[in-house]
């Protein structure tokens, strides 16, 4: 485009304000164009020097599907950490190596999928149920937790530029969509208005407020609505009740199930008008394009104004990322190949996976294990399979370090260490009575066991979440051999472990911790680092314990409506160390309606070990005029301690905490009892029977 031509079009002037650019550009535009812009392939507008771009990018744990880039733990497991700091983190660095990387491709004129600057991360659904094979993707079953991580993602990757975005993130799937995957195109998810602005709404809200571009609709109807078009979700609550500014992007595909399986419309154009009108902005898939638009227009189904609303919004995405700018204005412009899996992603990726996992048992104390042990006996396909260490919608790492790499990496020279995917494997061999007989001289089996995401992920449930048949046996038959036994398990979500609990010694679960993960967990293993993640979901007892999967009502669903004990708590994680909580002071015992109380508590290390602790505070509430939930989390805090070295840490309750849902979806504040518990676990007596400490409560009264 030449200088006159610029002068011509105020869109290109950097000066003006996005929203007068974007004006300015649709000015120009004719309906045709203006209909290649909706989809996620949006075509090239060669006469107004607009490049083409696919909206279809992933960054989950690290620039997904575009080759080379650092491979961070699995969302679950960054949800492990407690660690907002450490999720900003991560969100910045991986929006650096995103910048790096589309600055590359478009040098080289690469405008394919998943080279774009705009990601469809991260997933802020709840992890109701652990049969959902995408609850892996998720920050857990708990909204403050979700809330607090997905909003510090959401801030990595968006950058702190008062112009610019360095990526646009999205939240998604909005709203009310965790299975099951087999039915999500034609589910309808019913729901209470309590729960609805309970559970399923508050981390969205928290990423609108913390600024997120883009919301992403999910496939499901929430009662009887399809939610890509949904009244109450896209107009009543989402533009006019949250004020966002950002676009709406159907997932994919979604629109077509409009009229093929929820029947809600007849046609295309039916569904391309019924998603435009409610709030839907952009089409991942076929149906927004020219055609079926534009033949809704051609039978008065939708209007070119309507169009134009949705342009803006999708436009002015763009815009902001600075396409239309000239790359030395835009701040991000400059990163370059340098920082792609550079050594400091690379040793953020440790510390994350190191901090991600969970210590669930250790009879005796079994660990740490020290370096110079003289056999040491590694079991299970695991141990060697670089797809745990994935997840799902990941990228490439040109280092994957595998748990038996991890293990070699932090033993003594002098220690022998043995690996064998089962014990058929050895007696299958013409020695193999011999070396069988030669394990019970072993120091300690190292089972690597779980599952990876071949088992679980999107459209792939599990029907089944006990650990794998197979793997139980091989702890039956190793628990024969009076070694001790440690269980490194893997997976992305809980695993029921009945079976095998009560015969090994110590217990680790790593979730899918990224390229770092064996390097972690041999540090873990033998000690140069004690364990300090928690469980960012409640882990059952036994599938017998779960409600119907298609029931979206929180009645006995995760630790805050829970009935029955469960096999390990929310919030629970032990350490090689010992921690304890005394001395909680509340600053007032009685406050009026919208006063706050301030709470402290000391925290000691009480053990031998220096140790990050994950401080957690839970309210109760005596009376309501409703349904609460037994306690829920309101604030958590990652410290560390030396040995024998206390703090005291202090918590502002401010009304909005002190909030109840009542059965109209209001957020009300109550007269009544509110209880105050801290620890370093949910509350219960199934964490202290786990050996979680003590915590200490209070109460204080609103009147």
């Amino acid at each position: 485009m030449s200088a006159s031509q610029d002068n011509q079009y105020h869109y290109r002037d950097p000066a003006l304000p996005v929203e007068e650019r974007v004006k300015d550009l649709i000015s120009h535009m004719t309906l045709e164009e203006k209909t290649t812009q909706l989809l996620h392939t949006s075509k090239a507008i060669p006469r107004l020097g607009i490049p083409e771009y696919d909206w279809w990018n992933e960054c989950l744990h690290g620039v997904a599907r575009a080759g080379r880039a650092t491979v961070f733990p699995q969302a679950i497991g960054m949800a492990a950490t407690f660690d907002k700091d450490l999720i900003l983190k991560i969100a910045t660095a991986i929006s650096d190596e995103a910048r790096a990387k589309y600055n590359a491709a478009q040098k080289i004129g690469n405008r394919e999928r998943f080279r774009g600057i705009n990601f469809w991360s991260p997933n802020i659904n709840i992890f109701r149920d652990p049969r959902w094979g995408r609850g892996q993707e998720t920050y857990g079953e708990d909204p403050y937790l979700t809330a607090v991580l997905g909003s510090a993602f959401v801030k990595g990757l968006q950058g702190n530029d008062p112009k610019y975005l360095k990526t646009a993130a999205c939240a998604k799937h909005y709203a009310v969509h965790s299975g099951p995957e087999k039915l999500r195109h034609e589910f309808n998810a019913k729901i209470s208005l309590k729960d609805l602005h309970e559970t399923y709404l508050p981390a969205f809200k928290a990423l609108v407020e913390a600024g997120v571009e883009i919301i992403m609709g999910a496939y499901n109807r929430l009662n009887g609505e399809p939610c890509c078009a949904h009244t109450m979700l896209l107009e009543k609550i989402l533009r006019k009740k949250w004020g966002f500014n950002g676009h709406v992007v159907s997932d994919c595909w979604a629109i077509q199930d409009f009229y093929i399986n929820h029947k809600v419309t007849s046609t295309p154009e039916e569904s391309v008008a019924l998603a435009l009108k409610k709030g839907c902005d952009l089409n991942c898939g076929c149906i927004f394009g020219s055609k079926y638009l534009q033949l809704a227009i051609k039978k008065g189904l939708i209007t070119e104004k309507e169009i134009d609303a949705a342009l803006k919004n999708v436009l002015k995405t763009r815009f902001r990322l600075g396409m239309f700018d000239p790359p030395e204005m835009v701040p991000y412009s400059s990163l370059g190949d340098d920082v792609v899996n550079c050594q400091k992603h690379r040793d953020l990726a440790f510390e994350t996976a190191v901090k991600s996992i969970v210590l669930l048992k250790n009879k005796n104390n079994l660990l740490p294990l020290s370096i110079d042990l003289k056999d040491i006996y590694v079991f299970g396909e695991n141990a060697i399979d670089v797809e745990l260490l994935h997840g799902n919608y990941h990228g490439f790492s040109i280092r994957m370090v595998t748990i038996l790499e991890g293990i070699f990496a932090k033993i003594g020279t002098g220690t022998t260490v043995w690996y064998k995917r089962s014990i058929q494997q050895i007696l299958a061999s013409e020695a193999g009575v011999e070396q069988f007989k030669a394990l019970k001289k072993a120091d300690v089996f190292i089972a690597a066991m779980g599952i990876t995401a071949k088992s679980e992920g999107e459209e792939n449930d599990r029907k089944d979440i006990n650990l794998p048949g197979n793997q139980v046996q091989l702890i039956k038959e190793l628990s024969k051999l009076g070694v001790p036994i440690v269980v490194v398990l893997s997976a992305g979500s809980p695993l029921v472990i009945t079976e095998i609990v009560d015969l090994v010694d110590a217990i680790i679960y790593i979730w899918y911790p990224g390229e770092e993960g064996g390097n972690a967990v041999g540090d873990i293993l033998f000690g140069n680092i004690s364990p300090s993640g928690k469980l960012p979901v409640t882990f059952p007892a036994s599938i017998g314990q779960l409600p119907d999967y298609t029931d979206y009502s929180m009645n006995n669903r995760t630790y805050r409506y829970i009935k029955d004990e469960p096999l390990f708590p929310f919030g629970f994680g032990l350490h090689y160390t010992t921690f304890s909580y005394t001395s909680l002071e509340l600053s007032s015992s009685e406050i009026q309606r919208e006063e706050t109380v301030t709470a402290h508590v000391t925290v000691t290390n009480t053990g031998n070990y220096e140790s990050d602790e994950v401080v957690q505070l839970y309210l109760g509430y005596k009376e309501a005029s409703v349904k609460t939930p037994v306690y829920t989390l309101k604030a958590f805090r990652r410290i560390h301690l030396n040995p024998g070295e206390s703090t005291k840490e202090s918590f502002t309750l401010t009304p909005d905490m002190m909030r109840i849902i009542n059965n109209v979806g209001e957020a009300i504040l109550e007269t009544g009892t509110i209880n105050v518990i801290i620890g370093g676990s949910s509350p219960g007596e199934r964490s202290k029977t786990l050996g979680a400490p003590e915590e200490v409560s209070g109460e204080f009264q609103i009147v």
